[in-house]
């Protein structure tokens, strides 16, 4: 089984940083979001140092992507949904449709057709 090292180094390095970063912000008083986030600034490609490839950081993101999902089921709970699904329902629809109706007025404001701003339109709600 082939194994990605770089990708490997690259999630230890950042968990080890988060939780380095994570205690300075609690030795600060601020919470270990703060650190997390600096973190997170300091291993980015955006910054030079340890990681500067695009691809890895995508990677990297669809892995956060999908670890905070999972977080969300663990959370999510059946009951708490359907006791609020009178204010719920009708608040969803509305927000869907106000933000397809806003954005299909933008594309047809910038000159797209009718079709493309349902898409854009729905793909913003």
């Amino acid at each position: 089984m082939p194994h990605s090292v770089p990708l490997i180094t690259t999630i230890a390095a950042g968990l080890g940083l988060a939780l380095i970063m994570g205690f300075i912000a609690a030795r600060l008083k601020l919470p270990a979001l703060v650190g997390y986030l600096i973190a997170g600034i300091i291993i980015g490609p955006a910054t030079p140092g340890f990681v500067a490839d695009i691809e890895l950081s995508s990677q990297l993101a669809e892995i956060g992507v999908m670890l905070l999902m999972f977080g969300v089921g663990l959370h999510f709970s059946l009951d708490d949904l359907l006791a609020v699904r009178r204010i719920a329902l009708p608040g969803a629809i509305v927000q869907i449709a106000v933000a397809t109706m806003l954005g299909m007025s933008v594309a047809v404001l910038w000159g797209w057709s009718l079709a493309a701003g349902m898409v854009f339109g729905l793909a913003l709600s």
